[in-house]
């Protein structure tokens, strides 16, 4: 039986995540996974050996070498046949700035770029952002760790990503979500006065919902989602025992009774 493929960790997500070849119709797209564009990063633009890469990484230097590898190919691919490069995907998780490898200039990528915007947003571009667990819906707004955020353009789903929190409570997600660029969000049971705030942002809310996060917005594009306008989930907005968990409850589908 192989053995499981081990998490990269990677310092942040890129401020750009796609390049086309100028003057002339790209020849099919080349997806560069975020594993791969980190060890582009650290070698070729930070100047580390492929040792301190790895330790970096938290991988051994042989499969190092196998993906930046495979990420100078793709590359070489891109160019050589003017094919569009997306940087999407890929195993890997975010560094908090903490590890011991972590260089000063890490942190502040992780901080500044991580945390505060996850990726740039083309003007025609609308993002959607569903609150996410093992590829559902997840249903406790508030509690939420990660985002997956969808770019739509024309009607169908250009580029998939996702955002960790970083333990942003109920009360700056919204603000989170703004500054990420999102249009429109997709959840579960959700409070007031996060969908006031919401409001304010000018983010569209679909709460309510149950099921595959890419299901969800396969049916939002399709005109075919399943929502409730009004749901709400009361104990969003006060202290309550560990013992209540929103899924349990159903908060998705109305209001939270105990």
């Amino acid at each position: 039986m192989p053995r499981p493929t081990r998490c990269r960790r990677i310092c942040g997500l890129p401020e750009f995540n796609s390049f086309v070849p100028e003057g002339i119709p790209a020849e099919g797209t080349i997806i560069l996974t975020l594993d791969e564009y980190e060890t582009v990063r650290l070698i070729d633009s930070e100047g580390m050996t492929h040792e301190q890469c790895a330790a970096q990484m938290d991988i051994s230097r042989t499969t190092v070498t196998e993906i930046y590898m495979s990420a100078r190919e793709k590359i070489a691919e891109c160019i050589v046949g003017g094919k569009r490069l997306e940087i999407s995907g890929g195993r890997y998780r975010l560094c908090d700035g903490t590890a011991t490898a972590c260089r000063v200039g890490c942190r502040r990528f992780s901080q500044e770029k991580c945390s505060i915007k996850v990726i740039s947003k083309g003007s025609n571009i609308m993002r959607i952002a569903v609150t996410y667990e093992d590829g559902q819906v997840f249903q406790h707004f508030g509690h939420t760790e990660q985002f997956k955020l969808y770019d739509v353009e024309n009607g169908a789903v250009t580029a998939e990503n996702i955002a960790p929190t970083f333990g942003s409570g109920h009360g700056a997600l919204a603000g989170f979500l703004k500054d990420n660029g999102v249009d429109v969000l997709i959840c579960g049971g959700i409070g007031g006065g996060a969908q006031t705030a919401l409001a304010e942002a000018g983010i569209k809310l679909y709460g309510g919902v149950n099921g595959s996060a890419d299901d969800a917005v396969k049916a939002l594009l399709d005109g075919k989602l399943d929502f409730n306008p009004n749901v709400k989930c009361d104990h969003h907005d006060h202290e309550h025992t560990g013992e209540h968990t929103c899924g349990s409850h159903g908060c998705g589908k109305g209001t939270c009774g105990h």
